[in-house]
């Protein structure tokens, strides 16, 4: 099985929309899953341009799947749901 990407966009928008908070999946996700995901952090996603509605910030891409208003427990749920656990 390929590493899921977990991509955590880092840019303005999305880190003052609650982004900040993502930091932890930095910790978390190495101790749940091991070498199965890997989180990397990104200066913008670009998808505030796409959809201007900034309610939706911040925003996690999962492989290509994108998470809107993501927080930390959405983005583990999703990433399970992955997994098939």
């Amino acid at each position: 099985m390929e590493k899921i990407s977990v991509k955590v966009c880092l840019g303005t928008t999305c880190f003052v929309m609650g982004g900040s908070n993502l930091q932890e999946l930095n910790d978390l996700i190495p101790k749940k899953y091991g070498d199965k995901v890997e989180v990397v952090g990104s200066p913008c996603l670009g998808l505030c341009s796409i959809n201007w509605e900034y309610s939706k910030a911040p925003y996690v891409k999962i492989d290509e799947d994108v998470i809107t208003e993501a927080t930390v427990e959405k983005v583990l749920e999703a990433i399970e749901k992955k997994l098939g656990n």
